[in-house]
């Protein structure tokens, strides 16, 4: 028997407000990710550069080659030999506000939540086993949380401890997420 999308909300919204205090308690209570991001020595002197360039909000990558026929030019090896590379985040400066972080964090925990309650109506039906739907919930949100960290190892030099914590992370995600979409998955008719 298929399930109704709407009986879904609940274990939708129920997860993503669990995934929202599970992140909360990681970064604000154990908080072994504060050793995940490191001062520069010229801090002051790196943001001046920064400012004095212009940098627009994006992404920038150092040392910059348009065209890859120049990357064997020996202005750009030498760039790439001399270092350092790296991938910088530029956003528009203000006064930090974390209201509409957390927002946009429980915008995004909500959408990977519907995303997966549409997976797991496609593939199981009502009355389905605790166990079955803990595997496809809990597998489906451990990717959706955390199998971009591995890519940005390989790509953009992040560091493989912390693309690590945060795999761990997606994996307690995923289980809070499994667990409430497994308690509160809709039984057969009849039973």
């Amino acid at each position: 028997m298929s399930v109704a999308f709407t009986s879904l909300l609940l274990p939708i919204v129920l997860s993503a407000v669990l995934v929202f205090i599970a992140s909360s308690v990681i970064h604000m209570a154990l908080r072994y990710h504060n050793v995940d991001y490191r001062p520069l020595s010229n801090e002051d002197a790196v943001m001046a550069a920064v400012r004095q360039g212009g940098a627009a909000p994006g992404q920038y990558v150092f040392p910059h080659c348009q065209d890859h026929k120049l990357m064997n030019t020996p202005e750009m090896m030498r760039k790439f030999s001399e270092g350092p590379l790296g991938v910088l985040y530029v956003k528009s400066g203000s006064p930090l506000q974390l209201g509409p972080f957390l927002g946009k964090w429980f915008g995004y925990s909500l959408a990977v939540s519907a995303a997966v309650a549409y997976l797991a109506r496609a593939e199981l039906h009502a009355g389905d086993p605790y166990l079955r739907v803990f595997q496809l919930v809990g597998t489906a949100t451990w990717f959706a949380y955390s199998w971009q960290g591995p890519a940005d190892s390989i790509w953009k030099g992040k560091p493989w401890t912390v693309t690590w914590k945060e795999m761990f992370d997606g994996l307690v995600y995923g289980a809070f997420t499994a667990g409430t979409f497994a308690w509160l998955w809709p039984h057969a008719a009849g039973s």
